[in-house]
């Protein structure tokens, strides 16, 4: 059997951060918010993706489409703010697989925080570290699209660790398309072909992460696509991308009946001594 095949994931989590700012960054928000509706399609729940946005482009001034973000300069995608989208903080745990996806504007060993503070390499090595000894992950995915992105997984060291990035040491992330209407680029490359691959698939598909890492074209890109394996022991052709990208839903199994509740008062239940499997008598006044 594969490690797909051996592993209950009914605790993965997404973790999904944009760090920029200002309306010309707006294909940042269109990443982050791109991959929170493609991880809950692939069966992750609200209560177990935490979304991390630093500024609201969908109720910019300039936004012609107001409060709508797209990725698509025909806005024929669905609209990616959706009708539910919160920040719902919880804890994970030792049996937790968490998708970490991080976009912004970057360099060597660091991530930028609203062009104002930096996230250097050592800063997510040392978070890694004590989420490790909590323990908060059983597995951790890091997946970064900002120029040089390669470089922010130099200082690693905590097992159970797989890292990927859009670009290499030396080397930029560039945007897909532009949108004239609103006048900025919509989307990443990166992040483009990441959905593209994702919108190939359904929850029931078994694609490997191996076939997602060999999915990206550096032409395509206009960057080198890079991956850290050493500290993830599992081969990555044997572990479903929904391992990270997706969830199963937990079913509980019970023999114990439900008591039912009235449709026209919600807050009236039957009777508990009432046998729920026989029917009642009602007296006419």
């Amino acid at each position: 059997s594969t490690w797909g095949e051996t592993s209950i994931h009914t605790n993965n989590w997404a973790v999904l951060v944009c760090t920029s700012r200002f309306w010309f960054n707006y294909r940042h928000m269109a990443n982050t918010l791109s991959l929170h509706r493609t991880v809950k399609r692939l069966g992750i729940p609200d209560e177990r993706i935490i979304l991390m946005l630093a500024d609201d482009m969908a109720c910019n001034s300039r936004n012609q489409y107001p409060a709508q973000v797209f990725n698509n300069e025909n806005h024929l995608q669905i609209n990616l703010y959706g009708d539910n989208v919160e920040l719902k903080i919880s804890c994970t745990g030792r049996h937790s697989h968490i998708l970490l996806y991080m976009t912004s504007h970057g360099g060597d060993e660091f991530l930028k925080f609203q062009d104002a503070e930096e996230l250097q390499s050592h800063d997510l090595a040392d978070a890694v570290k004590q989420m490790k000894e909590k323990p908060r992950f059983k597995e951790l995915m890091i997946m970064v699209d900002t120029c040089q992105a390669a470089t922010l997984f130099n200082q690693l060291q905590s097992s159970g660790v797989l890292a990927i990035g859009s670009s290499l040491k030396g080397e930029n992330s560039y945007s897909h398309h532009l949108d004239s209407d609103i006048g900025v680029s919509v989307v990443d490359r990166f992040t483009y072909y990441t959905l593209a691959f994702f919108e190939r698939l359904n929850i029931y598909d078994n694609a490997s992460l191996n076939s997602l890492f060999s999915s990206y074209d550096p032409s395509q890109l206009m960057s080198t696509a890079y991956y850290r394996t050493d500290l993830y022991q599992p081969k990555l052709t044997e572990v479903p991308v929904t391992n990270f990208f997706g969830s199963v839903m937990e079913t509980i199994h019970t023999d114990s009946p439900y008591e039912a509740f009235s449709s026209r008062d919600s807050n009236s239940k039957i009777k508990s001594d009432m046998p729920l499997n026989e029917p009642s008598v009602h007296a006419r006044s």
